[in-house]
């Protein structure tokens, strides 16, 4: 039961059309403290990754710092969105260069090559990977 314009109605059941989309998540939400997570390696530099698990089939976000050393790699199961917070750099997909300044988003499809490079300062971003990230998704060629 619940009120509506001060009365008690019936709640109705939903039909299979009016539910929520199957996410497989188990929790109501999920909340991330990048500032607490542990670095890893990835070919961009290093990365913060919040939302993989098991349970999860929507999205991964991950703060990803960009070295110098960056190595070209693309995946075939999911898109990245990278999203500039500071620096400024560049972005190589498929050999062709896309400058990088805070506040760009750049989506990426799958089998696009990419590489992030830092110009003269630190470039940090923001990147949404959907569906979540899996590490036996990255290649080289």
């Amino acid at each position: 039961m619940k009120k509506q314009g001060g009365k008690t109605v019936p709640r109705r059941r939903l039909a299979a059309k009016d539910r929520p989309l199957d996410t497989g998540l188990k929790d109501r939400y999920l909340a991330a403290d990048f500032s607490a997570m542990e670095k890893v390696p990835c070919p961009c530099g290093a990365s913060r990754r919040a939302f993989i698990r098991e349970d999860n089939r929507v999205c991964s976000v991950h703060v990803v710092e960009i070295s110098a050393d960056s190595r070209t790699h693309y995946h075939k199961g999911f898109t990245e969105t990278y999203y500039v917070l500071e620096g400024e750099g560049r972005l190589e997909l498929d050999g062709e260069p896309l400058p990088l300044r805070p506040g760009m988003a750049v989506m990426i499809r799958p089998g696009t090559r990419h590489r992030a490079v830092p110009g003269r300062s630190a470039l940090r971003i923001l990147n949404i990977v959907v569906p979540p990230f899996d590490p036996r998704d990255e290649w080289h060629d």
